[in-house]
């Protein structure tokens, strides 16, 4: 009887989304289940898969995906069924606190929008639980290496995505300070999207990751020109967009952010900077 009054109870708590930010390859899913135990959050939306713990309750893995588009397009929750499946999950799993994981605070905002869960009232940014060497060793894995995280067991996904499981991690996790720790596991995996990406980088190739990181927006922005030059640390990119529409400079901002993201996360290539100009026709 208790249990079920608890139970009742907590289904009717408000939900506190925690949303975990930082650039591509920081090593944030590295850290979801820390900060998880930390918070005495047991809910986690990472790259299109709901977990609980160390085990996937919903949805399908971006990493799993074989272009830039629809690796971008399952991060973000746009197909319909894979949507509706986690959103179903959410409804039948007794939680009052969620850990949404992005790579910008806009990126969280949407994927908790397209969730029905209310928008992140904690932001954690990646350096506020990393040091800037540990940042530092994770981009340069990521972008020499090519190796991602998925905060799950290894099991699970050998099961499911067998294909792109590279090795194994287990840490040690506290749920709270002076508690017995717990091992968590997480799989390396290196996506299939990162490997079809691995060709040299041209005008043309950058185009149509660019295009196709705006599909959001439909014909609405078109692209007018992009250049780029690579150096020790990324590509710096400048492009120039037109569009018959208004944007304000927090707009250009955001926008300016999901290129620069999503060229990251999906492109497989380490991004400087990326200079954004918006042109404007009647």
């Amino acid at each position: 009887m208790f249990s079920l009054l608890k139970g009742l109870i907590s289904r009717f708590l408000p939900v506190k989304v925690y949303a975990l930010v930082g650039r591509s390859g920081t090593g944030k899913s590295f850290r979801a289940q820390n900060i998880a135990a930390k918070y005495r959050i047991p809910l986690i939306i990472d790259d299109g898969l709901l977990i609980r713990g160390d085990k996937i309750v919903a949805g399908k893995s971006a990493k799993q995906e074989t272009n830039f588009l629809t690796a971008v397009k399952c991060a973000v929750f746009m197909n319909p069924d894979h949507r509706a499946e986690v959103i179903e999950a959410l409804d039948h799993e007794s939680f009052h606190k969620i850990l949404i994981i992005g790579t910008s605070e806009n990126m969280t905002n949407k994927i908790a929008a397209v969730l029905n869960l209310p928008a992140p009232s904690k932001v954690i940014k990646i350096e506020d639980v990393a040091t800037a060497q540990e940042i530092e060793t994770a981009m340069r894995i990521r972008f020499t290496e090519g190796k991602h995280v998925i905060p799950v067991s290894p099991l699970q996904i050998t099961r499911t995505y067998p294909r792109i499981v590279y090795d194994a991690v287990r840490s040690l996790t506290r749920k709270r300070p002076g508690s017995k720790p717990v091992v968590s596991e997480k799989t390396l995996v290196r996506p299939e999207f990162s490997q079809a990406q691995e060709t040299r980088i041209t005008e043309t190739v950058l185009r149509q990751m660019i295009g196709q990181s705006l599909y959001e927006y439909g014909n609405t922005l078109k692209i007018e020109n992009v250049s780029f030059d690579k150096g020790i640390e990324g590509y710096n990119i400048s492009v120039i967009l037109i569009t018959p529409n208004v944007f304000d400079e927090s707009q250009r901002t955001a926008l300016q952010t999901q290129i620069h993201d999503s060229l990251e996360k999906y492109g497989g290539i380490l991004v400087r900077s990326v200079s954004l100009e918006i042109q404007h026709w009647a």
